[in-house]
This record gives structure tokens, sequence and C-alpha cells, in this order.
């Protein structure tokens, strides 16, 4: 089986948006990373379609453009990046060079990235909600479940900005959370911290 065939078999657009920090509504909707959009105007699923550009493609065709690759080591990349096996005849000696992202990249890589640290700690918060819910009145209070009694509505509040907020208003919470994405970034790496030793954990701090 070579690159394509193994990549177009195993990984949809939206996986592969998803992988590289593009964030896509509940409706498969993302803003394009390909042109100026301000609002999602670009569907993502198996395949992904801008109704604004008319950008079109599958999975390799979206990586090829997101990263300025040839099709063949867009390919690769993303056989690479999801662990896909394929037939390593088809690999160059040379791995292929990405070119340098422009500012504009860099910061829409920047608010991606928060995006999606806020949205997985948003989604560990309402699991301790449930999971570490105390069963009996009597019973002590989980740390974890404090920590989710008193940030869900915060972070779902940040995560609002991010989806619906002006770019001013993303920018100033980007430069604002950096260094706190960063702390969330370390603790979802760490194999223990969301087991029962988070009993001994400190919060991780998020600015209010």
């Amino acid at each position: 089986m070579n690159v394509f065939e193994a990549v177009k078999g195993n990984v949809t657009t939206r996986q592969a948006a998803e992988m590289y920090g593009i964030r896509v509504n509940r409706h498969g909707m993302a803003v394009c990373p390909f042109h100026n959009d301000k609002n999602p105007s670009m569907k993502v699923d198996m395949r992904f379609h801008c109704f604004a550009c008319q950008a079109d493609g599958d999975a390799v065709d979206f990586v090829s453009r997101l990263f300025g690759l040839p099709s063949k080591e867009a390919a690769m990349k993303l056989a690479d990046d999801f662990g896909i096996c394929y037939d390593s005849r088809q690999k160059p000696s040379v791995r292929p060079k990405i070119r340098e992202p422009t500012p504009e990249q860099r910061y829409q890589q920047e608010e991606n990235r928060c995006y999606k640290v806020l949205t997985d700690y948003f989604h560990s918060l309402r699991a301790w909600k449930q999971q570490y819910a105390p069963k009996q009145p009597e019973d002590e209070w989980h740390p974890l479940f404090v920590e989710a009694l008193q940030r869900e509505s915060y972070i779902e509040y940040l995560l609002d900005i991010l989806l619906y907020g002006t770019p001013e208003e993303k920018k100033t919470l980007v430069a604002e959370q950096r260094k706190e994405v960063m702390k969330l970034e370390q603790r979802f790496a760490e194999p223990t911290a969301y087991n029962d030793r988070g009993r001994s954990q400190r919060k991780s701090g998020l600015d209010r």
C-alpha cells in the first residue's frame, strides 16, 4: 500500500485539520486558513470545501495547502503524524523542508493551540464533575470535582470569545493566557495529572 492509499484510507480531512490546530465547530464548519476568513466558511468532513475561496480537496490536499508541501510530502507528513504504516519504499532519503510561516500564520497557530488546550481542559472539567461527584452528602469533595465547579463556566466563557469574539478580543485573550496555556499543556502531558494524585496537585491558575 503506497502512502496516498494508506493516508486516504485512514485519515479524514477533519481529523487532519484538528490535528494541526484548526477549530471545527459542531456543524463541521471552520475558519478557512487559506484566505482572510472572518467567519467559518469552510466545511470539513471526509473532504474540505471553502464556500468563499473555493479551496477544495481531501486530507492530503488540505495539508499540502496548509504547509506549502508537494502532495507526496504532505501525505508522508500525515502518515508520520498519525502513525500510519505504508510501503517504506515510497519514502525519499531527504525529508521535505517546510516553508517558514508568516506572522499571520504564526498567530493563527498560537490561537488554534490556545483553543485546543482550553477545549481539552473544558472536556476534562466536565468529566471530573461527573466522575468525582460525591456519592453521599458526608463524602469529602475531591479536588478535581471542586476545580470543575469553580472553572467550568470560566473556561466556557474563554472558548466563546475564541469562537465568536472580535479579532481584537481574541488576540488579547491569546496574549493574556499564553503562560497559562503552557502550564495546562504541561499538566496534560503528565501521565498521573488527572488521576487520584490530583489530590495533591495545585490548580492550573488561569487568571480570571
